[in-house]
């Protein structure tokens, strides 16, 4: 019950913090590699389910959460939706999260990368994404030393590449953003997916895990199909001597966001929470 409370309270908390929302644009010209003309996202609401699908984007933007001035910690999170890399789970695991993450004190973004089947485009995406963020950071009153990227998912499959993948140029400089790190702060995965792609079941052989990968939040159920995604992941950090912090219950799913009615989805945010405020006190 003072889970479930203490949940309720952080919910109810962020009620306040949204304000109107700046979509900020990726790519100013022609989106790297992508052969269909820009256009505004294809939305689809036809499962009943409430939850509210992007099902093609093909220019990119990401959508700016701020959080109420006297609450903001300087921080920001890049916060990247699952969907298989097929649709984006655009409410559920993007609006919600960073309304979440305002009352917490920090700058969310919502990245709209590109679908479907555009796996090496949503990398192009998020670090292009990360670029500007740190380049811009005053605009926002950020540091841009402490930019973190979160994936639930699909989103957990990109928030790991690129925490891992920060060193690959994937497309041509367009101007000066391009010259700032792609490399996240830190990176908080929720019930991702495609990390064990590797030989085996091991891990997925592009994820260059080493000394200089940021460090990790993870969390999974050992139920989730996708589990052990989980767990090569943070053994991979682990092994590398990167600080991880691994949660696993034994059930939950997968794809339950933070919505009450499920444990899992009732536990990682008072988890994250205080790790949050770790990397917080740590970065002081």
């Amino acid at each position: 019950m003072k889970l479930f409370m203490t949940f309720i309270f952080l919910l109810t908390s962020v009620a306040g913090y949204t304000q109107n929302h700046e979509m900020l644009e990726l790519w100013p010209g022609k989106v790297p590699g992508e052969t269909k003309a820009k256009a505004k996202p294809i939305i689809s609401n036809q499962n009943n389910d409430n939850v509210e699908r992007y099902t093609e984007v093909t220019d990119p933007v990401m959508e700016v959460f701020l959080p109420v001035p006297s609450k903001s910690n300087g921080s920001a999170i890049i916060v990247c939706p699952g969907g298989g890399y097929n649709i984006l789970a655009y409410d559920k695991e993007g609006i919600e999260i960073a309304n979440w993450l305002n009352g917490l004190g920090y700058t969310a973004f919502v990245l709209q990368y590109r679908i479907p089947r555009k796996k090496e485009g949503a990398l192009q995406d998020v670090q292009r994404g990360i670029r500007l963020v740190r380049t811009n950071a005053k605009k926002w009153n950020i540091s841009p030393d402490k930019i973190g990227v979160m994936g639930f998912s699909a989103g957990g499959s990109l928030s790991a590449r690129a925490s891992t993948l920060y060193n690959q140029r994937t497309y041509p400089a367009q101007d000066a953003a391009d010259s700032a790190s792609c490399r996240p702060d830190y990176t908080v995965l929720i019930y991702p997916a495609y990390l064990d792609e590797g030989p085996g079941k091991s891990l997925t052989t592009e994820l260059a895990v080493d000394g200089n990968t940021p460090p990790a939040f993870i969390f999974q159920t050992a139920d989730d199909k996708y589990g052990n995604s989980a767990l090569v992941m943070a053994t991979a950090l682990r092994n590398a001597n990167v600080p991880v912090e691994l949660h696993l219950l034994p059930n939950g799913g997968h794809g339950y966001g933070l919505r009450p009615g499920s444990k899992a989805a009732e536990t990682w945010p008072l988890l994250l929470r205080d790790w949050l405020s770790e990397i917080e006190t740590q970065a002081k």
